[in-house]
């Protein structure tokens, strides 16, 4: 009977767990000229699907991901409306290097800055990079790492949704 009880709350808790991930956090995340705005607010001011890609500029994975994303991002845009969204994770320490960077690499997403990584704990982000796909407010799909191909599955998620 106790084995029951432990399973029943252990279902309660993963299901209330789930869906509390598909919620926006209104962390402040900062734009790249220092602004700070709410990640509510960026999600919520396009009717286009978000991807969201969490990396950092000492991260190989996430600059090889980035890369590809940004090849593709005009053509794919023909054929289904998204718009990728890039939040830097780099700390305190390596932040200042991100905007050159960019600039540097001159990919077409726009930029913010989660240097405390407060979005990224709220979001329950462990490792980078890590995708996510927001339509309408809510979160459709989560992945992380990067091999070659992962984008293919962004791609179809953004198609099918």
């Amino acid at each position: 009977m106790q084995k029951m009880i432990l399973l029943f709350a252990l279902c309660i808790l993963f299901v209330h767990h789930t869906s509390a991930q598909n919620e926006l956090p209104d962390v402040k995340v900062k734009n790249l000229s220092g602004k700070e705005i709410s990640f509510n607010t960026i999600c919520k001011s396009t009717d286009t699907a978000l991807v969201i890609s969490f990396w950092a500029t000492w991260c190989i994975p996430c600059i090889t991901e980035m890369e590809l994303l940004n090849e593709q991002y005009e053509d794919k845009r023909k054929e289904f409306p998204y718009k990728i969204i890039a939040v830097s994770i780099d700390d305190t320490r390596t932040v200042n290097k991100v905007r050159p960077f960019v600039k540097g690499r001159g990919w077409q997403f726009d930029f913010y800055t989660d240097t405390n990584h407060d979005l990224k704990r709220a979001l329950n982000i462990n490792d980078i990079p890590h995708i996510l796909i927001i339509k309408n407010g809510k979160i459709i799909y989560q992945h992380t790492g990067y091999t070659p191909g992962n984008e293919e599955n962004i791609y179809q998620k953004l198609k099918t949704n």
